[in-house]
């Protein structure tokens, strides 16, 4: 057992988190994204909700200072849909990061997050609650 490592956090992921280097991205996904699909690595955390694993997320890496470091999947136009999640996001990154979100339109969000490191896949029902994360460098 490890002390101060979130309890949501399992080895596999925490050992993907150590693995990805400065610039690699990793995917929260919500419970719609196609996780399987996409993913080159893909960790299931389908008891919980996007926002918890992003605040544990952020509690081990730190987010990139020299590229914009968060992106968030754009509604697409003419889709009648509150994103009240967002400000959840930004309220837990704001703790880690000073970045506000850069949107990404469907496709290219799909596309640039077949590159990320890893997908988590969470069991988020929120619609557009996927987000890409871009590590740091670690200083601390």
């Amino acid at each position: 057992m490890l002390k101060n490592i979130p309890k949501i956090i399992p080895p596999e992921l925490l050992k993907i988190l150590c693995e990805m280097g400065h610039g690699d991205e990793i995917v929260i996904a919500d419970g719609n994204f196609p996780s399987a699909s996409i993913g080159q690595r893909v960790v299931y955390l389908t008891g919980n909700g996007a926002a918890d694993v992003l605040e544990a997320v952020l509690k081990l890496i730190p987010l990139d200072t020299y590229a914009k470091p968060l992106y968030l999947m754009e509604v697409v136009k003419g889709d009648n849909v509150e994103t009240p999640i967002w400000d959840e996001y930004r309220a837990i990154s704001k703790k880690y990061s000073d970045a506000d979100f850069e949107f990404l339109e469907r496709f290219e969000f799909y596309e640039r997050a077949k590159k990320a490191y890893a997908v988590i896949a969470t069991g988020e029902k929120a619609l557009y609650a996927n987000i890409i994360l871009k590590k740091g460098v670690v200083v601390d």
